[in-house]
């Protein structure tokens, strides 16, 4: 089953001229999400230098018991499930009553949850086609009534600078209720050089996944851009912690946007995205002002990445 509440048209037109009122111009990071740029994020996570997604599925797999019996029965509800590929082991160990996955691909996600069902039969799925950023409740759907558990995999939350991350596990905990766990996995600060490859890959996959973004401008926003006219950068902040990653303007060049002219400098860039790196105690702090405390932790051997199952500050533990 898909319940779509995919942002309206004029949703997408709004976002799009708020994003290019800013400076550097950002738009949100969600639109590079349509069908095409689905497809090729799950490939950026195929390739030797971005090492995320096969470290995270790994811990997932290795630790799916222990992470079970951390987060106890429930509904479970991944934010931004993409293919719906990391949460096999889990929904194996932990048996929810059922799965909701959050997307907001709704091809790419009804593709992803009838995959799913296939695999996990005895858990009912459901696929919300929605922006999760700004959802403020989910559907009064009967599957999701319930003690509810969250699941943020693949360090997206890392996609919002910190106050607006504070905010959306906020919002998490507002969206999932009371006794509600939420299960993180968050990219830890590492050499730099491995961090920028990770986001320059040889192949090219994610200098084509952020070029994709100027299609859908293109499709979807009345755009007139010239992919030609800009290349890819992805690099390190160190003053932010975070990886920036940008379409850089090649000239000076004029577009039309949702019905509204924008004039690019040389070497201006249009930010896709950026990727904040926390360690555990910044990551923690940071949860701690939206309301949730440490239930555990497990890192992979290298301590690049860490999965945090967080609880309400407001309630105790389990076995306190």
């Amino acid at each position: 089953m898909l319940i779509d509440l995919h942002p309206a048209p004029a949703d997408l037109w709004r976002l799009v001229l708020e994003g290019m009122a800013r400076q550097p111009r950002q738009l949100p990071a969600w639109l590079l999400y349509d069908a095409e740029g689905s497809r090729l994020f799950e490939a950026i996570g195929e390739q030797p230098e971005y090492g995320l997604t096969r470290n995270e599925t790994a811990l997932l797999g290795q630790r799916a018991t222990e992470l079970a019996e951390a987060l106890g029965p429930g509904v479970l509800i991944e934010f931004g499930a993409g293919a719906a590929r990391k949460v096999d082991p889990l929904l194996a160990a932990l048996a929810p009553k059922a799965y909701g996955a959050l997307d907001i691909s709704a091809d790419h996600l009804a593709q992803a949850c009838d995959a799913l069902q296939r695999r996990h039969p005895t858990v009912p799925v459901l696929g919300i086609c929605c922006d999760y950023s700004t959802l403020t409740a989910l559907p009064p759907e009967p599957l999701l009534a319930g003690r509810r558990l969250g699941f943020y995999p693949g360090s997206s939350l890392g996609n919002f600078d910190p106050p607006e991350a504070q905010r959306l596990l906020g919002q998490f905990r507002r969206l999932l209720g009371p006794e509600s766990r939420l299960l993180i996995g968050i990219d830890q600060p590492k050499p730099v050089a491995r961090l920028e490859a990770a986001y320059n890959d040889a192949a090219g996959r994610s200098a084509a996944f952020a070029m994709n973004l100027l299609k859908r401008l293109n499709r979807d926003a009345a755009g007139t851009f010239d992919p030609a006219g800009f290349r890819y950068r992805a690099w390190w902040q160190p003053e932010q912690s975070r990886i920036a990653m940008a379409l850089v303007s090649r000239h000076r060049q004029t577009v039309q946007l949702a019905g509204q002219t924008w004039t690019f400098a040389a070497d201006e860039p249009l930010i896709t995205e950026y990727s904040y790196k926390y360690d555990s105690a910044a990551f923690l702090a940071l949860a701690a002002g939206a309301g949730w405390c440490s239930a555990g932790r497990w890192m992979d051997p290298d301590h690049d990445l860490c999965l945090h199952v967080l609880h309400q500050a407001d309630l105790e533990p389990a076995g306190s």
